[in-house]
């Protein structure tokens, strides 16, 4: 079995969070932008100061090593991006905007900032009384418009597997802080929504979305970050119940894991990365998805759901990764922002660029790699 250098690990985990504090767009922007959104250019999307999911993301990988390794001395950074951002003014309230706020909440605890938690609060007030609902209640995928920061797209009556990240972990970690019932519920019940509509009983795998005008899964494709969406968060959403989750859903939810991570498993290239439609061999290997799912895997075996024979799995994997880490800690091989697609080639299409959730989800592979390994 490849071993990892944990030495060479911390040193490319360092240079990951270097980069992901100071990352800017990338060198080819002008013609990355000649593409448009047919291959994923908005750019919202790049760098580290705007508030949306990939700069929500990344901050939460921020805060997991920030606690996990206690680098008290990235609290201040945290600190000064929300501090900065109300000072300017928020973008439109969405799924995707949400994503910060999972940090925030978080960070909050040792922080105690009044207009921290006020906003926090309101947010998930917002969630519960105005955020649009697709049929049987499920959170609609509304995201931000392009070019647009006060603007939002509707998707209507669209549910994507991003949301149980983006949105529902926020949601469910307000419930459990300020023991509000009705929000833990509702986050159970989102869930519940997502895996009923998005996941494949036949391949173990979750598509990338759900449409009820149309009472289909749009390309039914599946998607290596969309999978990773549910594999890394999933466990994550368990955690915060500290064991108080009812058992029957736990078992239903675990269960669901176990299965996609099986899946995953087979799924798994020579190079130790997945392909970005993961059942499509000749889509390319994507780093950002390929390091949650290794984040995913690696929590599993430390909670011990699964057992040693997924070990290789994830060495292969954190390896992998390793080797797309670049000299000044950019994460390479990372695909933009990606829309619902109705085929194979949406996908394969999509650019690759310096993304902060590609530094993000690497740090917390690398992370829960120091963990495990």
């Amino acid at each position: 079995m490849q071993v990892v250098d944990k030495k060479e690990l911390i040193k490319k985990l360092d240079l990951v969070i270097d980069k992901l504090m100071n990352l800017d767009g990338p060198a080819n922007e002008d013609e990355l932008k000649e593409g448009g959104e047919a291959i994923g250019f908005f750019k919202r999307d790049f760098g580290i100061s705007e508030w949306d999911w990939p700069q929500g993301v990344g901050l939460y990988g921020l805060l997991k090593v920030m606690k996990s390794l206690n680098r008290e001395d990235y609290k201040e950074f945290l600190c000064n991006w929300f501090k900065n951002n109300i000072e300017q003014g928020l973008p439109s309230r969405n799924i995707n905007t949400t994503t910060p706020l999972l940090t925030l909440v978080e960070l909050n605890e040792s922080v105690q900032d009044k207009e921290f938690e006020k906003l926090c609060m309101n947010w998930a007030e917002w969630l519960m009384r105005c955020l649009p609902r697709t049929e049987e209640r499920g959170f609609q995928h509304v995201t931000s418009a392009n070019g647009d920061r006060q603007g939002v797209r509707l998707n209507e009556n669209e549910m994507w597997i991003d949301t149980l990240f983006m949105t529902v972990l926020f949601l469910n970690r307000m419930g459990q802080k300020y023991q509000r019932q009705e929000w833990i519920d509702e986050s159970i019940h989102q869930v519940l929504m997502h895996i009923k509509y998005l996941y494949d009983k036949e391949s173990g795998l979750f598509y990338h979305g759900w449409t009820f005008n149309e009472r289909n899964n749009f390309g039914a494709i599946f998607w290596c970050r969309g999978n990773s969406w549910f594999t890394a968060g999933i466990l994550e959403y368990i955690e915060m119940f500290h064991g108080s989750m009812n058992a029957g859903v736990k078992e239903y939810v675990i269960d669901t894991y176990k299965a996609q991570v099986r899946a995953l498993k087979k799924l798994q290239s020579k190079s130790g990365l997945w392909h970005t439609v993961l059942n499509d061999a000749s889509s390319y290997e994507e780093v950002s998805g390929s390091a949650a799912i290794a984040a995913g895997i690696l929590k599993g075996i430390k909670l011990g759901i699964l057992d040693d024979s997924y070990l290789e799995c994830a060495n292969r994997a954190v390896a992998a990764i390793m080797k797309n880490v670049a000299e000044d800690g950019t994460v390479l091989n990372v695909s933009g922002g990606t829309g619902m697609g109705y085929d194979a080639d949406h996908y394969k299409n999509i650019l690759i660029a310096p993304m902060a959730y590609g530094q993000s989800l690497t740090i917390l592979a690398f992370a829960e790699a120091l963990n495990v390994l």
